[in-house]
This record gives C-alpha cells, sequence and structure tokens, in this order.
C-alpha cells in the first residue's frame, strides 16, 4: 500500500505516450527497412546482369548504413526539426542540420517540424521512422545508374545528396514547411521520396553517362530474386504508407487497404498492357507495374476512398507504362531500370490525382478539410502540380550540381576494364560460383592493365 502511494506522487513524465501507438510505428518502421535491406537490394540484385550482383547488393547496403549516420548527425533536424534557419514571410523554408542524439531528446516526446505538432511516440520512434524513408530514397535512385557508377563516388554522393536533397524536401512536404503551409500534400512520400528518386536518378544518369555500348540493355539474372525481392517491397509497404498517421488510427487501416488494392490493380493493368503490344505477360513487367502503384497511392493513401484508389491503380499500370516503353528511351539517357518512369512519373501522376481525388469522409481522419477537385476544390490540383514542379526543379539541379563537384575529385564512372569483369574486379567476390565468374585470362589481363596504369602514374610523378 505505501509503495503504491509513494509512486502515485511521482510526477508521470510520460503522460503523452501512447504504447499501441508507439507499437505500431516501430512495426511500421521495421517493415519500411525491410523493403530496403533486403528487399530492394535482392530486388536490383535478380534485375542487374549476373556480374553486377554484389555491385548491386553493396550499393544498397551502404546507402542503408550511411543514411542512418547522417541522420542522426544532421539529417533529421534539417528535415524534422521544430526551428527554422530560413523563414520569409511566415514561410518555413530549411531547417537546421544539428545533431539529435541526447539521452533527453531521444527519450522525449516528438515534436515534429517548425509548426511543432505534437505525437503520442517519443522522438527515438519517429527519428527511425522517418530515417527508413531517407535511406529508401537513394537505394530506389541508384537502380538508375547501375552497372557503371565508381563505388567511391556513391560512398560520397550518398550521405551528402540526402542531406542536402532529400531533407529539404521532406522539410517542405512532410513536416509543415512552405509547401504544405501553401496547402500541398504528400500523404507517405509519392514526391518526397519516389519524384526525387526519379528525378535523382534521371539527372545522375545524365551526370554519370551510360554503361558500356553492348550492354546497353536490362538483362534480369535471377527471376526468384525479383520476386522475393518485390514481396518483400509489397508487403513492407503496408508500414510505409499505413506509418504515416504516425499511429493505430483509422486512417492507417484505410491507407493500407488503398495501398494493396492500388498496387493489385495497376500489376494487372500492367500485364494487359505487356499482353496487347508485347503479346505475353511477363514476371518483370508485372513487378514494375506493381512497384509503379505502390509509388502512385503512396501521396494519396489516407486521402481517398477504394474507387480513388482503383482509379490510381490503373492510371500507374498506363501512364508509366507508356513513358518506359515509349517517351523515356527517347530522352537519350541510360537510366537503368527505368526509375524515371516508375517513380518519378508514377510519383507525380499520385500527386496530381491526390488533388483530384482527396475525398473528405477519409480525409478528416488526417487532415479535416482537405478535398480533392471532383469534391469541389479545383485549387488543390493546382497547388498539387505547382509542389511538384518545385520539387522536379530542385532534385534535379542539386543532384546535377552534387555530381558534378564530386566528379571533380573522384571519378564517376568505373574504369571500362573493370565493367567488363564486374563484381571480382570491383568487390573481389562474385554472388554465386554457379555464376560464370571472369576468367582467369580476364583477371589476368585486368591485373596486368592496372598495373601498366600504376607504373605510368609513377613515371609521370617522376
Amino acid at each position: 500500500m505505501f509503495i503504491e502511494s509513494f509512486f502515485s506522487m511521482i510526477p508521470d513524465s510520460t503522460s503523452w505516450l501512447n504504447t499501441g501507438n508507439n507499437g505500431w510505428m516501430l512495426t511500421a518502421s521495421t517493415l519500411v527497412g525491410l523493403m530496403s535491406i533486403p528487399g530492394l537490394a535482392l530486388y536490383y540484385a535478380g534485375l542487374t546482369k549476373r556480374k553486377y550482383m554484389v555491385n548491386a547488393m553493396m550499393m544498397a547496403l551502404y546507402a542503408f548504413a550511411a543514411v542512418l549516420v547522417i541522420w542522426v548527425l544532421a539529417g533529421y533536424n534539417f528535415g524534422f526539426g521544430t526551428s527554422s534557419i530560413l523563414e520569409i514571410h511566415g514561410y518555413y523554408i530549411l531547417g537546421i542540420p544539428t545533431p539529435s542524439m541526447s539521452g533527453t531528446f531521444i527519450s522525449g516526446q516528438a515534436i515534429v517540424g517548425p509548426q511543432r505538432q505534437a505525437l503520442s511516440i517519443p522522438n527515438s520512434t519517429i527519428m527511425f521512422f522517418q530515417f527508413v524513408f531517407a535511406a529508401i530514397t537513394p537505394v530506389l535512385l541508384m537502380g538508375g545508374i547501375l552497372e557503371r557508377m565508381n563505388f567511391k563516388a556513391w560512398m560520397i554522393f550518398v550521405p551528402v545528396w540526402s542531406l542536402l536533397v532529400y531533407s529539404p524536401v521532406a522539410y517542405w512536404l512532410f513536416a509543415g514547411g512552405w509547401l504544405n503551409q501553401l496547402g500541398a500534400v504528400d500523404f507517405s512520400g509519392g514526391y518526397v521520396i519516389h519524384v526525387d528518386a526519379g528525378i535523382g536518378a534521371l539527372a545522375a544518369a545524365l551526370v554519370i553517362g551510360p554503361r558500356i555500348k553492348e550492354e546497353m540493355h536490362m538483362k534480369a539474372n535471377n527471376l526468384a530474386l525479383v520476386m522475393l525481392g518485390l514481396g518483400l517491397i509489397w508487403l513492407g509497404w503496408d508500414g510505409f504508407n499505413g506509418g504515416d498517421p504516425y499511429g493505430a488510427t483509422i486512417d492507417a487501416g484505410i491507407a493500407v487497404l488503398n495501398t494493396n488494392v492500388a498496387t493489385a490493380v495497376s500489376m494487372i493493368t500492367w500485364m494487359f498492357m505487356d499482353m496487347k503490344f508485347f503479346k505475353k505477360p511477363s514476371l518483370i513487367g508485372a513487378s514494375v507495374g506493381a512497384i509503379s502503384g505502390l509509388v502512385g497511392i503512396t501521396p494519396a493513401a489516407g486521402y481517398v476512398n477504394i474507387y480513388g484508389a482503383i482509379i490510381i491503380g490503373i492510371a500507374t499500370g498506363i501512364v508509366p507504362w507508356i513513358f518506359l516503353y515509349k517517351i523515356e528511351p527517347k530522352f537519350k539517357v541510360d537510366d537503368t531500370l527505368g526509375v524515371f518512369s516508375s517513380h518519378a512519373v508514377a510519383g507525380v501522376l499520385g500527386g496530381l490525382l491526390t488533388g483530384v481525388l482527396a475525398d473528405p469522409v477519409v480525409t478528416q481522419y488526417i487532415d479535416p478539410g482537405l478535398t480533392g477537385a471532383i469534391y469541389g476544390n479545383v485549387r488543390q490540383l493546382g497547388i498539387q502540380a505547382f509542389a511538384a514542379v518545385i520539387v522536379i526543379v530542385y532534385v534535379f539541379a542539386l543532384t546535377y550540381g552534387i555530381l558534378k563537384l564530386i566528379g571533380v575529385f573522384v571519378p564517376l564512372k568505373e574504369t571500362t576494364e573493370k565493367l567488363r569483369i564486374g563484381d571480382m574486379a570491383i568487390h573481389g567476390e562474385t554472388g554465386f560460383e554457379m555464376s560464370y565468374p571472369p576468367s582467369s585470362a580476364e583477371i589476368e589481363r585486368f591485373t596486368r592493365e592496372e598495373k601498366a596504369k600504376k607504373s605510368e602514374k609513377k613515371s609521370d610523378n617522376k
């Protein structure tokens, strides 16, 4: 009795904590993390050529780790901090890139963004949840530059790009920054993640240049890995979209259901497109259709009803298909796995359709007052279009500039000699012993060429 009375006298410093919400958010975070490692790592490893499997997985693995380091050092507060380093006429433009690592901070109540949204979970949970979103973005981007980027340049690019590109866009559209203040919405990252990744991939492919000429085609080496990776990505997306209400809410359930409906419709629509124009349904095509659907529903998942999810699914099964096979090839840019079409195009499409289809009966649970054009608010479509243009221009310009600067110090592209051999030359290992590693003659030739180059450099220095 005395003990109970004693503890009842101690102030409850965690009265804000909702353990159910916190439990769901930690689960959702882990689901999203699994989408990158191992989901996308396996998906890309299966889609790329055999000799680049290890390189694809290493690029994904490194990006996941590097983003976490920069995230706690500066990225989180830059994107979600409560302070603003740049404010113009009441509009919050940039956060402050400061560390967020103290015990007091990570155990305290999450207060997000310059408008100080109070949540029922601790900072440690929201930091991890937003980290896995930040981490998956460069992993998605790398699909556009596989099979030729210098791994050392990638090591520099990822943390710099995450800090200077991802965090500011997240501040604008996730944390209550100036685009949010204008009325733009992005439920779970159609713009912040997928337009970032797709436009970033396009800019990076343009700067780095194409693959070896005879390798400028996609040759999936292992469809079992593709299917395994897709499954992890698809079901992981339940955390991706279901976690964005920041709790185990009614809207979380709506978002999860909409996510799966739109994805299924998009996948089937893409299959029909393949059957109409290529005469056969393919697993690769179905997987790209599913991912396009996941991307398209992401900005809208918690704002639309199931009719809206179906419409988005049909749209993402057709429009990105047209871009991937009919329009993107005219760009003359070597986007290895079509990241621009399946992410940037699908993300913009989903964002615009959010401005059309947002249903006030659904949005009352997450963003009361938000309505789409078909419910009388045509202005929302215009705001969504404006936000898309801003993100596209910013991401393309910064990505291009960052890579150009890195290229001054480190070659952006692996040497042709290394690319002809692949993983064994780049990482000293191969994905499978049965995957026909380079012959001893090829390795000897590569070794001779590398020694000759070193000798030439020594001679030049003398």
